[in-house]
């Protein structure tokens, strides 16, 4: 299986265009099928992606999702990507596609213009951690990214083993410029035993949060050095979310209305608010 290399600008542009495009017409209520059969006419011809969206219409037909078609084309899309997507289409998680879809559009974004390893570990790093997408396994796709040189892949494979047991800042801070510029301090001749893959200023900005939640350091990053940001959660703020609120405030203000009135004529019935099992007799058991 080929894997994937650092594309052409105008690829990243495209895709882009493509994950927002998608999903904004996913939220229309289409069908995903219908999508990709023709979304890839509106994409530029000298790109490859048409082809990808072709094929990825293909795997949706044929297998019902669309990581499938992500993962087989990894020579395209990077392993990050199809295990983003997998999750998303996965039961049970809060991890909705159409979430999937705007952090591979940001992250696109980010490629497209002047992108550094460092500044797309910490953008993949807090997708994971922001929707609890799993640091096992999302670590070790984000290992296969093309953007990552070997020193890379060996501080990922360490912060996999270490993830949970180390403070993010500490993990950050330690592989910095400006810590190897403080050891130097006291040891002039000291040489660091790994290279440091973080510049002066995230060491700074990580040394300032160090013993904080990870959260503080990601949006630091994200002010002091633009830094891309991950996608949050927002919570349903429409005229049916409100009603939905109201009426749930309704029917308990009438169940509390029904209690009083039946204690101030000596006729509460208790069992409308049900009796555990350890209160239930031996005959009440069913």
């Amino acid at each position: 299986m080929a894997t994937a290399t650092v594309l052409d600008r105008e690829e990243y542009i495209e895709q882009v265009y493509f994950f927002r495009t998608f999903r904004e017409r996913l939220a229309q209520n289409l069908a995903a099928q219908d999508l990709l059969e023709h979304l890839h006419e509106e994409i530029l011809a000298t790109t490859r992606l048409p082809l990808a969206i072709q094929f990825l219409a293909t795997e949706l037909k044929h297998t019902g999702v669309l990581a499938a078609g992500f993962a087989r084309l990894s020579h395209y899309f990077t392993p990050f990507q199809a295990y983003v997507i997998g999750q998303a289409e996965k039961g049970g998680q809060r991890f909705p596609v159409a979430t999937a879809l705007l952090v591979l559009e940001r992250e696109g974004q980010y490629r497209s213009g002047t992108p550094t390893p460092a500044g797309l570990f910490v953008y993949q790093f807090e997708t994971l951690s922001r929707n609890r997408l799993g640091y096992g396994e999302g670590l070790t796709a984000m290992r296969g990214d093309p953007l990552y040189d070997e020193h890379w892949r060996a501080y990922l494979d360490q912060v996999r083993r270490h993830v949970g047991a180390y403070d993010f800042g500490d993990m950050v801070y330690v592989r910095s410029d400006l810590y190897v510029r403080e050891q130097r301090r006291d040891d002039p001749d000291y040489a660091p035993p790994v290279p440091p893959l973080f510049g002066e200023k995230e060491g700074k900005i990580a040394r300032a949060n160090r013993g904080r939640d990870p959260l503080f350091l990601f949006a630091a990053l994200q002010r002091q050095l633009n830094y891309p940001e991950v996608p949050r959660p927002r919570p349903r703020d429409d005229v049916n979310a409100r009603m939905d609120a109201l009426l749930v405030k309704l029917r308990e203000m009438e169940a509390r209305l029904r209690l009083v009135e039946g204690e101030l004529r000596g006729q509460i019935d208790l069992t409308e608010l049900g009796k555990p099992e350890l209160l239930q007799g031996p005959g009440d058991i069913e």
